[in-house]
């Protein structure tokens, strides 16, 4: 993948995630309740780690030529700690 398509893929999920969040807290807000607010968040909270996880994927991809592999591999290890830590 190339560097500029990598960022595109990552800006485009960041800008997508971050419209989500906005719109979950304006449907918070119209709700007005407290259970549906923390329904609402407890969904925004799986969400949250998928994003990271993507755009780590994607930005990996766009410097995988340029990472030693020893590098590359504890963003890796990062990004899976990431995901072993908010498992339930």
């Amino acid at each position: 993948m190339q560097k500029q398509t990598a960022l595109l893929t990552m800006v485009l999920i960041r800008m997508l995630s971050g419209t989500l969040e906005m719109l979950a807290a304006g449907t918070m807000y119209r709700l007005g309740d407290l259970r549906n607010a923390l329904a609402l968040n407890a969904l925004l909270g799986l969400v949250g780690p998928a994003v990271l996880f993507f755009t780590t994927i994607a930005g990996v991809a766009g410097l995988a030529q340029e990472i030693r592999p020893g590098k590359l591999f504890l963003v890796i290890a990062g990004v899976a700690l990431v995901f072993l830590g908010t498992r339930r």
